[in-house]
């Protein structure tokens, strides 16, 4: 009878064993040589629809198009404040939920190019896009 040995792949036999370890090797070395990935560094990035988008806002994350050619650009929700602030700032609060990009990030040649942080609307591109990411 042939005795099993329990490893990370499972019961196998030692002649098993002995193969998966030299692979395990030769692998770390070819990977080590020629680059690779690893799933905790680049976490695959999860693309949404718009749907999805509005959801991620609600939770305070920021979201940008992957289709957009201006890196460093992302909206963000802003959520809307009381009347009765402190401070008296009666004039200068925002009582509703709006979604604002903010460009202030924006890495351009463009010398000219906008760093703001200003109110945003979808277009029916960006409705209708399915290359959503949520960005840190």
């Amino acid at each position: 009878m042939i005795k099993m040995i329990n490893t990370k792949y499972g019961y196998i036999t030692p002649q098993e064993a002995e193969m998966d370890a030299h692979l395990d090797k030769w692998m770390k070395r070819r990977a080590k040589q020629h680059g690779t990935f690893s799933l905790e560094k680049n976490k695959e990035e999860a693309i949404m629809n718009f749907g999805e988008v509005l959801e991620e806002l609600k939770r305070g994350n920021c979201v940008a198009r992957k289709g957009w050619n201006g890196k460093g650009i992302f909206i963000k929700l802003k959520k809307g404040e009381s009347l009765n602030t402190p401070n008296n700032r009666f004039n200068e609060v925002m009582t509703h939920d709006f979604i604002y990009i903010d460009t202030t990030g924006l890495r351009t040649n463009n010398p000219n190019a906008p760093m703001d942080r200003v109110p945003w609307l979808a277009s029916q591109t960006d409705m209708l896009a399915d290359d959503w990411v949520v960005v840190e």
